[in-house]
């Protein structure tokens, strides 16, 4: 998966503006590489744990052909996921799963499946 740079700021930014919380959005992905970045709102309003809200017209965008990657911050936690991502994965099981962590500026992907975590690689 390819992040640009004007993508990873976008993500960042967002990070940064939500702290304390936890932030959320959409990679919005064509042929791997992400095109754009779409804020959501974190409902849950916490520091440990998200629930994305994003315009419904969002979701559409995989009937254009493009691939949706959920998107979260840790305020301080590596980028990696911990049990309660594993545990509220639901929809997002075995597709593309992006953590940015804020204290060390650092974004990875995975893809979590049955309980199971495979690191994607991201450039």
């Amino acid at each position: 998966m390819v992040v640009p740079a004007d993508v990873r700021a976008a993500v960042a930014e967002h990070a940064r503006a939500e702290e304390p919380n936890e932030s959320c959005g959409v990679l919005v992905l064509r042929d791997g590489r992400a095109e754009r970045y779409v804020t959501g709102r974190n409902a849950a309003e916490s520091p440990y744990r998200f629930e994305l809200e994003v315009d419904p017209e969002v979701w559409f965008l995989e009937d254009e052909g493009y691939e949706l990657a959920v998107v979260h911050s840790h305020v301080s936690a590596p980028p990696r996921p911990s049990r309660t991502d594993i545990e509220n994965i639901g929809l997002w099981a075995g597709r593309p799963y992006v953590i940015y962590t804020v204290r060390t500026d650092e974004l990875a992907a995975w893809r979590i499946r049955d309980g199971h975590i495979e690191e994607l690689p991201l450039y």
